[in-house]
This record gives C-alpha cells, structure tokens and sequence, in this order.
C-alpha cells in the first residue's frame, strides 16, 4: 500500500511548486505555491474515489520566494546555534564525569539510537538563541498566516524546541524538496497558522 494513502499519526505534508506561467493576480514579486496536507488523527484511504474524512485538510498558499529563501537562511543559522548548544550542554555534563583515554574514544561513537533520541530531546536555549528563535518563528508565522495583517510577533516560542523540530522547518522552507512534519507541539502550532 503507497505511503500516500495512509497516515499512521498526525502528520502534516508540506510540498512546493514554482510555476512557471501561473501567477498570483496581484504579483509584483515572484512567488512560489506551498501546497500542505495534513490529517488529525490516523488515515487510511483504499480507494481515492471514496475518501471524504473530516480530520483530513489540504490547502495552498502564495509565498513570496525571497522571504521564503531569507527565512531558511535564518533557520539554518538556528538549527546551527541550538547544535552549538546541544554540543556545548553535552561537553559539560561529560566534562563532570572523569574519563580515561580509551572510555572517552568510547564516548565519541555515535550510535543512531542515540543520536535520535537526541535530536528529540528539548534544547534549554540560552538568551540570545531565543530571541533568534522568536525572530524566525515570527516570520514563520507572518508567512503562513491567513490575515498576515493580524500576525504579531512571538512573545514566546510556541512548541518544544528540539533539534528535529528545527530542522524539519528547515526542510519545510527548502523549495528544492518538501517536508513531513509529525512532531506534535509543532505540528499543532503549523496547523493554527493554516485557520
């Protein structure tokens, strides 16, 4: 069965479109399509013909491409910084720990088990990774909101920060791919901007 007709979970399915003679009616800067998809609790679809399920929403949105371009330059510059932090509160906690010199070869190996559970876990961010943190999910925010008029900035970062959680809206604003976004406190914050 194709990974299109079942979601497992709550998952949100970001693709992009540059096209090539469709343009927005009122354009004055080149713009690209975002097209999303996503499904609030789990989906299976045996027959495409058929499928009308109330927890299942798509939709599309213009999306000028030079923000979309400087908002992923930002977020690879905070996906970098919270890695700086994850390395430097991981030197610190071994640091603590007197190591020999074959333990701490030991030490280096990553393991994938690991290194997943990593990028999981919520990074404690220090002052000026959240207000860098904030900036970039004010644009997010400005970017996908329906009335963008209405789109304050963040006072608080409005889902766990981890490193999968940035990363993947890294990959969400790389128009060269798309994304599936699963994570929970991101995938609820994404789909508020969608309403």
């Amino acid at each position: 069965e194709s990974r299109a007709a079942n979601a497992s979970n709550k998952e949100i399915n970001i693709q992009w479109y540059t096209p090539s003679l469709a343009k927005p009616s009122n354009y004055e800067e080149t713009k690209v399509l975002l097209f999303y998809a996503y499904n609030t609790k789990p989906v299976k679809i045996s027959n495409i013909k058929i499928c009308s399920s109330m927890s299942m929403s798509s939709g599309h949105l213009w999306i000028p491409l030079a923000r979309m371009i400087s908002l992923r330059e930002k977020l690879s510059n905070l996906k970098q910084q919270v890695e700086m932090l994850m390395q430097s509160s991981k030197s610190l906690s071994s640091a603590s720990e007197p190591i020999s010199f074959l333990e701490q070869s030991e030490t280096w190996k990553i393991i994938p088990a690991k290194k997943s559970k990593m990028n999981v876990a919520k990074v404690h961010l220090d002052e000026k990774t959240e207000e860098m943190a904030k900036r970039c999910l004010s644009e997010v925010k400005a970017l996908l909101s329906v009335v963008p008029a209405l789109s304050l900035p963040l006072t608080e970062i409005p889902f766990d920060v981890t490193l999968q959680s940035i990363a993947s809206l890294e990959d969400m604003f790389d128009p060269a791919k798309g994304c599936i976004i699963t994570e929970e406190s991101l995938f609820n914050w994404i789909i508020s901007l969608f309403h």
